[in-house]
């Protein structure tokens, strides 16, 4: 049940606020004796769930047993981002999630639903799996903690993705990434129902339910220097808070087209995207905007290597963003892809389809390590110098040559698209 809906798209929800709208539900459930809390990681920094796990801590105090940040596939938080990000909750209460060794499998999807689920796409069973403090911890409450905004592999963010990839295993992570890929990015974004939430919804219902999940979502507008950018905060323990989070996210975080982008800039904040495994949002979240024959110019000064981790920096090195044409056939006879779906899939993800041009505009990663992987490249100097992010401004902005270019200050913020290939997908 929903214990909390609100929404505000306009004024937005101060901080003030916010606390008291969930001071109001906390005493509403009443007491604890030992909570777990999973926010994202400070890849989802403007997500506000950094405040919203101190208000939290401040509610429970001594009974938040762990703090366990839905890492998924990403690097863990360092020290300066977990008190940029959490304020006053004490660092010891961090834990680290490691996808490759910390998980437990609650269940298997089988092979037929999982293909019946995809329409095809895909033909494997599917792993239930989360971290084993979830399971062998004893909390009686664990508050998961996230934003619901567009995103490439699961539709919309947040909900119940924040257990069975943030806190997921490999074999899950990898998997229900590539069903993502192979049943087709762009019919995915945007749509809270879906081949990849059809799964999570099943692993729930038949294996996860007894686990005493309450979600807290946010949706937060992606306008630079809004005084009250939460827009909507749900609260639940079923999937009616993160439906309505997602009719307010694509009203809020959804831009709508009218002309295809021939050219379109994108600036990856260094002290968010430091790989293309993450930066790459600047392809996901604009791909559907971008013209035939388009170019797309990602500025990024913070990225310095491929992958998240050096296992996956060397496949991306080796096969490099490739169409879906050329990367599936790889994935189902090359070991190393096969083993690794999830770099399959975020290949396939990052590659254009041959349809527009991808310049990467970098100081960390040379000319021919950036051309090696398939895209074009800009020296970051001559990036800055040309496009000046500084003085641009959200949307149109024209050059000294008088062209015109579309300008998107953090691609983690929305969805862009032009408007009859959004309304026309399948």
């Amino acid at each position: 049940m929903m214990w909390l809906g609100a929404k505000e798209p306009e004024r937005g929800i101060p901080a003030t606020e916010l606390k008291e709208k969930l001071f109001s539900v906390l005493r509403v459930l009443g007491s604890f004796k030992k909570v777990l809390i999973i926010p994202p990681d400070f890849t989802r920094v403007h997500s506000w769930a950094g405040y919203i796990t101190e208000i939290l801590w401040e509610f429970y105090g001594s009974k938040v047993g762990a703090i366990l940040p839905a890492l998924g596939t990403h690097e863990p938080m360092k020290p300066e981002e977990i008190r940029n990000m959490f304020g006053k909750v004490p660092s010891n209460l961090f834990y680290v999630h490691n996808w490759r060794k910390d998980t437990v499998t609650l269940g298997r999807i089988p092979e037929y639903k999982v293909k019946e689920i995809s329409q095809g796409a895909v033909n494997y069973s599917w792993p239930v799996q989360v971290n084993k403090m979830l399971v062998e911890g004893n909390f009686d409450a664990i508050f998961s903690v996230g934003q619901v905004v567009p995103h490439e592999v699961a539709g919309m963010a947040g909900y119940n993705k924040n257990l069975f990839v943030g806190t997921g295993g490999s074999e899950a992570i990898h998997k229900s990434h590539f069903l993502g890929a192979a049943y087709g990015m762009e019919r995915i974004m945007g749509k809270a129902l879906n081949p990849v939430r059809e799964l999570f919804r099943q692993a729930e219902i038949q294996y996860a339910g007894h686990l005493p999940v309450i979600y807290i979502q946010t949706v937060v507008g992606g306008k630079p220097n809004d005084p009250s950018p939460v827009k909507g905060l749900y609260i639940g323990d079923d999937q009616e808070c993160f439906l309505k989070a997602s009719n307010l996210a694509l009203e809020v975080n959804f831009t709508m087209l009218n002309e295809p982008l021939s050219h379109a800039v994108v600036y990856l904040r260094p002290d968010e995207y430091r790989t293309t495994w993450l930066g790459n949002k600047s392809i996901y979240r604009t791909r559907m905007a971008l013209a035939d024959g388009g170019k797309l110019v990602v500025i990024a000064p913070g990225v310095a290597r491929f992958g998240e981790d050096l296992g996956m920096d060397a496949l991306i090195r080796k096969y490099g963003y490739r169409p879906s044409a050329e990367i599936l056939p790889l994935a189902a006879r090359e070991k190393d892809l096969m083993d690794n779906l999830g770099v399959a899939a975020h290949l396939i993800h990052g590659s254009s389809e041959n349809r527009f041009r991808i310049v990467y505009c970098t100081e960390h990663i040379g000319k021919k390590d950036i051309t090696g992987v398939g895209y074009e490249y800009m020296p970051l100097k001559e990036a800055l110098g040309l496009y000046r992010p500084e003085r641009c401004t959200e949307g149109w902005n024209i050059l000294p040559n008088g062209e015109r270019f579309y300008y998107i200050s953090n691609p983690g913020l929305g969805l862009w698209s032009v408007r009859n290939r959004f309304e026309n997908r399948e």
